[in-house]
């Protein structure tokens, strides 16, 4: 057989884009871009904090609030800051005393003087965590001591909060079937149980993300179990407490186990991440729209060095790009810092790595601030206690 010249100029010029493809898909993100601003158990017995399952958020200033679910000066948890040079503060350190919450593995909340909200997976009056606020001069108060009844238990996520001071969460158990709740915080102090979460009928339980809130004050979560095919659904709950569910994920290509809240954007549309399922059951990017389709957006991983099993909340900027973590995968196997474009194109933008400078299996999302610069954190790796990273896109 006889080739023209045409024709092996074509044949070498597909192989060369076939090749390039190749190389960026495999290449690893550039080691600068990332930097740790805080290794944690950086003091005497980790008295600065330990462990950091949740991420940050930051004021005007550029100062980064978080908690640790170990450490402090009880050594379980601590309240913390980070100003913008670099200098930890511990605002609170938890203590296992029969009154005050322990072991927080949520993030915080912060209203416009300045105080701080949270809860805490354990204690309090009766052991099974509590919802918590610190004062800007520092003083913590113990809002609500769960019982462990209808009320809930062992609250996983963080609270968000309306327009009248009223406080919205989830706790991981109790409520009448023991399968968690919604609950509802007054300004004053009262509790509500909004829903309860069941295991049969269709519903969800155990819901471990953050809820959402729209403008005429209709709630929005997910549950990491439960739902029509047992890998848990996407539900809304209606201003007069009737839940819907929206989407129950097959546990196939579609997703399954979404640990993680999701983000809306102006339509309406929902995007969150399942830390299982999808093409290679290692989890998947999702966007649920108004008109109540679901799709994905990307699915983990794709190609060497991408990220694996995604189970922490989105962010998204003005232009509609998607930044998030996984807890696995990379280029080292230690977890990655990812951005998702407005066109579907996935960046893996830092990959971590065990090497005793960097953190690694970040487990909570990201804070971007005006630059476009992403802060986070590791629950570990550093010196040993996890850190908290910077990422320059």
């Amino acid at each position: 057989m006889r080739f023209s010249g045409t024709t092996i100029l074509r044949s070498v010029a597909a192989l060369a884009f076939l090749l390039a493809l190749l190389l960026v898909a495999t290449a690893p993100a550039p080691a600068q871009t990332e930097s740790v601003l805080y290794n944690f158990c950086s003091q005497s017995g980790c008295a600065d904090g330990e462990t950091p399952y949740a991420g940050l958020i930051m004021d005007t200033k550029g100062n980064l609030y978080g908690t640790t679910y170990e450490g402090g000066a009880n050594g379980v948890g601590t309240v913390f800051k980070l100003s913008a040079n670099g200098t930890e503060t511990v605002l609170h350190s938890f203590a296992n005393n029969g009154t005050d919450g322990y072991n927080p593995v949520a993030g915080l909340l912060r209203d416009a003087k300045g105080n701080l909200y949270g809860t805490t997976q354990s204690g309090g009056a009766n052991g099974v965590g509590t919802v918590f606020k610190i004062s800007a001069k520092g003083i913590e108060t113990v809002l609500y001591s769960f019982a462990s009844g209808t009320d809930g238990a062992y609250p996983y996520t963080g609270v968000i909060m309306d327009k009248s001071g009223n406080l919205y969460g989830t706790t991981q158990l109790g409520g009448v079937n023991n399968m968690g709740t919604v609950f509802k915080l007054s300004a004053n102090g009262t509790e509500t149980l909004l829903h309860s979460f069941a295991e049969d009928g269709g519903d969800g339980f155990w819901p471990f993300g953050e809820l959402i809130m729209d403008k005429s004050g209709n709630l929005y979560g997910t549950t990491a179990q439960g739902g029509a095919n047992s890998a848990g659904m996407v539900f809304k709950l209606g201003t007069d407490e009737t839940e819907t569910i929206l989407y129950s994920f097959a546990g196939g290509s579609d997703g399954a186990y979404p640990y993680a809240g999701m983000i809306m954007d102006a339509k309406g549309n929902l995007y969150g991440t399942t830390v299982q399922g999808g093409e290679n059951n290692a989890g998947t990017l999702f966007a649920f729209s108004a008109k109540q389709t679901e799709r994905v957006l990307h699915f983990f991983p794709t190609y060497g060095g991408d990220g694996e099993y995604p189970r922490a909340v989105l962010i998204r900027d003005k232009k509609g790009n998607l930044y998030g973590t996984t807890y696995g995968g990379g280029a080292y196997g230690e977890g990655t810092v990812f951005e998702l474009s407005a066109k579907g194109i996935e960046t893996v933008l830092h990959s971590f790595a065990n090497n005793g400078t960097d953190g690694y299996n970040p487990y909570a999302g990201l804070v971007m601030d005006k630059s476009g610069n992403l802060y986070g954190t590791t629950v570990s790796g550093g010196i040993g206690g996890g850190v908290v990273f910077k990422v320059v896109p």
